[in-house]
């Protein structure tokens, strides 16, 4: 199209100048000959000037302007004067059809083509000057159709023209949203790696205070207890009772080792070392439902990720967890372990057919103590996550822990 309204031109003042020359009724005399010949000249050398004008324009005048709207009259001008000595230069008016909405600005581009209907219509209805009534009836009809189907050509350009303006601005709008999106998205990304920052500081002191209750209240106490009881048996005399307090001893020492290296086991999870997360959750399960004979099933769905080690770690401690609760108070036949990925979280749901119990009755703590619900609440939410427990007195119990996805990688 841009080739059209460049050389356009130069081809319609060439084949209106052939037409003109080779027509019966060219001229009359020498006089019409010589002003068709200036006039064509003016015209080309019109054309050549807003050629050269039109390659140093930025815009390459596809933006109206008052250089190229003078260009358009100027050029109409010398279209009419040509058509009125000889209506083949018709095709050359025609030119005005092409670039109108490149050269004129706003409500003046209809004046435009209408004046251009006006010379190609005089010439569809004969010539100038018109000698007859007859003549004028049809240039009136002619000048209706020509600038009509111009009008609508044009009302349909303009309407493209828009479309495209909208359909650009759209793009733009939805390029600068998707740079928002990236923006949140990196900022959410960063927001993640801060928290979990936060948080494993966090559990690092919370860790601390766990394991120095936990010495306090189970190793210390049995260190405690031992001692006493050794020193009962020193000062027995009966060695029947010395033997009954030294057997006291030796069970107190089995129960604080394995109390020991429970603590030990919460505090930094082996079983992770070289599984992942869905792995060493099937293995605890398992050895789970041999030691207590339980039935106990696990499940993952969902695409599993590499999560980061600080949720691995805070899953497997909950599950642990509420496993231990369920062999120590909910004497359960059956147990259901569930991972689930949703995306953007993991769902760690433990479900049990156990005597079940009321959670508005149990004053939670944190720590081992109870039923350990306030721990496990205080693990998930310390990664921006939250637990909940759904239980009833003879029907069962279900733990759900909900945290934020966060892979390795992040």
């Amino acid at each position: 199209m841009d080739q059209l309204h460049i050389w356009g031109p130069y081809g319609l003042l060439g084949v209106s100048s052939v037409l003109a020359g080779i027509s019966a009724e060219l001229v009359d005399g020498p006089v019409q000959w010589w002003a068709a010949g200036v006039l064509v000249g003016a015209a080309l050398a019109l054309q050549l000037w807003w050629h050269g004008t039109r390659s140093r324009r930025a815009d390459r005048g596809r933006t109206p302007s008052p250089v190229g709207t003078a260009y358009y009259v100027v050029r109409w001008a010398i279209a009419f004067l040509l058509t009125w000595i000889n209506p083949f230069f018709a095709f050359y008016a025609a030119t005005g059809y092409m670039d109108a909405d490149e050269l004129i600005p706003g409500l003046w581009r209809r004046l435009g083509l209408f004046a251009s209907a006006v010379t190609v219509a005089a010439a569809q209805a004969g010539g100038l000057p018109f000698h007859s009534g007859g003549q004028w009836a049809a240039f009136a009809g002619l000048l209706v159709v020509n600038f009509g189907l111009q009008a609508l050509v044009a009302h349909a350009t303009e309407q493209e023209e828009q479309r495209s303006r909208d359909r650009a601005l759209t793009i733009t709008e939805l390029e600068h949203a998707n740079t928002a999106l990236r923006q949140a998205l990196d900022e959410n990304a960063a927001l993640h790696a801060q928290l979990l920052h936060q948080a494993r500081e966090a559990g690092v002191a919370d860790e601390r205070r766990r394991l120095a209750a936990e010495i306090h209240d189970t190793i210390a106490q049995g260190l405690t207890g031992i001692i006493a009881q050794l020193q009962v048996a020193t000062n027995t005399p009966d060695p029947t009772q010395a033997r009954d307090h030294i057997d006291r001893a030796t069970k107190l020492a089995r129960h604080s080792l394995g109390e020991a290296r429970r603590s030990v086991q919460n505090l930094a999870p082996v079983a992770l070392e070289h599984d992942g997360l869905p792995q060493a959750l099937r293995k605890t399960v398992a050895e789970w439902a041999e030691r207590t004979g339980a039935r106990a099933d696990f499940t993952v769905t969902g695409p599993a990720e590499d999560l980061h080690a600080e949720l691995s770690a805070t899953l497997l401690r909950i599950a642990q967890e509420a496993l231990s609760n369920t062999s120590r108070h909910a004497h359960a036949s059956r147990v259901g372990v569930t991972l689930t990925f949703l995306g953007d979280e993991v769902i760690l749901d433990i479900r049990d057919d156990g005597k079940g119990f009321d959670p508005r009755a149990v004053r939670e703590r944190t720590g081992t103590g109870g039923f350990g619900l306030g721990g496990m609440r205080a693990r998930a939410e310390r990664i921006a996550g939250a637990l909940t427990v759904e239980s009833e007195p003879g029907h069962g119990t279900a733990v759900s822990a909900r945290v934020p996805l966060v892979t390795h990688d992040h």
